[in-house]
């Protein structure tokens, strides 16, 4: 009976959360993919949950290697600060140089926080091309999960 109680109290506590799946986190990718392709950049697009993990990685051909562990510096880097990688580009650019010295932040475009009811549930991050190219691929997988969320069809 003890445990039925104390199981209850949990249950009423505990938050209900949206996460991203795999199958909304390559709907995303795609959407960044299609933008990329349309201005024939090569970039790396990664999807992470709102625990930093990678869900999905694509590579278009010919994108240099090292933009790999950029687009998740970026995708992470938006996440644990909930804010695109462009506002401490931009604090940078203004002479704010103690962005540089935040743990895990990435002072260039390409990573936007993934929100659904008002809670960060991931990020995506895009490297490959010019910090606007990676913003803009970016913001159209952004564009894509705000797209899915409205139609009811996370």
């Amino acid at each position: 009976m003890a445990l039925a109680l104390i199981g209850a109290g949990v249950a009423q506590v505990l938050a209900t959360r949206q996460v991203l799946t795999l199958e909304v986190a390559k709907k995303i990718a795609a959407a960044a993919e299609a933008e990329a392709l349309k201005n024939n950049w090569t970039m790396y697009i990664t999807v992470v949950d709102d625990g930093g993990t990678p869900i999905y990685i694509e590579r278009i051909d010919e994108t240099q290697l090292g933009s790999f562990e950029v687009s998740m510096a970026k995708a992470r880097s938006a996440l644990l600060f909930k804010r695109p990688t462009k506002a401490f580009e931009d604090q940078l650019a203004g002479g704010r140089t103690a962005v540089l010295k935040l743990p895990g932040a990435i002072p260039v475009e390409g990573g936007i926080p993934l929100m659904a009811g008002g809670k960060v549930i991931g990020a995506i991050g895009v490297s490959g091309g010019t910090s606007p190219q990676d913003g803009q691929a970016a913001q159209a997988g952004v564009a894509a999960l705000e797209a899915l969320l409205k139609a009811g069809r996370q």
